[in-house]
């Protein structure tokens, strides 16, 4: 049973656009599995709003930011505000910074 629809915001298709097709479908096969299971090697809780998606392909670390919208009641929507490769073991504070402010300005536009 599918949990919840995902949404891309235009920096999450900039940055998905950017990598080599194999990456990009096995980035989206994850990002659709997560969607049927409570996995957290694929979908983890970062901070208070913001999660992650992530996939490790080709020896490299890849994580997509997202957030819960839960404004519409008939459907959950997981909004996917963009991406990084991962360089180091802690994800960057300035990615995470990035994250809530897209979800600030998509919450505020909406």
């Amino acid at each position: 049973m599918i949990k919840y629809e995902v949404r891309f915001l235009e920096p999450a298709k900039v940055f998905l656009d950017k990598l080599d097709s194999r990456s990009r479908e096995k980035i989206l096969f994850n990002i659709w599995k997560s969607r049927e299971t409570n996995n957290p090697e694929l979908f983890k809780k970062l901070s208070f709003d913001i999660w992650e998606f992530r996939t490790y392909f080709k020896d490299k670390h890849f994580r997509l930011f997202a957030f819960w919208d839960k404004t519409n009641t008939n459907i959950t929507l997981v909004i996917v505000t963009h991406g990084s490769i991962k360089k180091t073991q802690k994800i960057p504070k300035k990615e995470i910074e990035r994250a809530i402010k897209l979800r600030k300005d998509y919450l505020e536009n909406k």
